[in-house]
């Protein structure tokens, strides 16, 4: 099973075990950190996407460190002027361990995504999107191939 969180403005599939580099977070290592905003969870055939995001889901993980990344050097120049300006920057990044995935129905075996005892939720590439909740139609915004 895998999920796509979005966190620091940036969107990453994480699977449970992955350790992944995230936009610095202010949690001291050894902690644990929740990751709420689930864009999309997948596994053994099953797509529950988010409208925008899965509501109950989340991504459990162990704060690793708290580190920089790698310098990246920053130069203008401007030419014939004499101008020239060289500076740095290294981005700090906290590192997390993902230790978990809660589905919606809370703790739910690969098989059984939403939790609910029934394996088969929306097959992936043949399930029909779900209407939205006001009444709109989204097929009725979309331009028809005519002949």
């Amino acid at each position: 099973m895998y999920a796509v969180v979005e966190t620091g403005g940036k969107q990453l599939r994480v699977r449970e075990g992955d350790v992944v580099r995230l936009e610095l977070l202010d949690v001291a290592p050894g902690d644990e950190v929740v990751l709420d905003r689930v864009l999309c969870l997948a596994g053994d055939g099953i797509l529950i996407p988010g409208h925008p995001t899965v509501p109950g889901a989340a991504v459990v993980g162990k704060v690793l460190a708290q580190a920089r990344g790698r310098k990246i050097v920053v130069f203008k120049y401007k030419a014939k002027v004499n101008y020239r300006r060289k500076t740095g920057h290294r981005q700090s990044l906290t590192v997390v361990q993902v230790t978990g995935i809660r589905t919606p129905g809370g703790s739910a075996p690969d098989g059984d995504v939403a939790g609910d005892g029934n394996a088969v939720v929306e097959s992936v590439g043949g399930g029909v999107a779900p209407e939205p909740a006001d009444g709109t139609s989204v097929a009725g915004d979309l331009p028809t191939a005519s002949a």
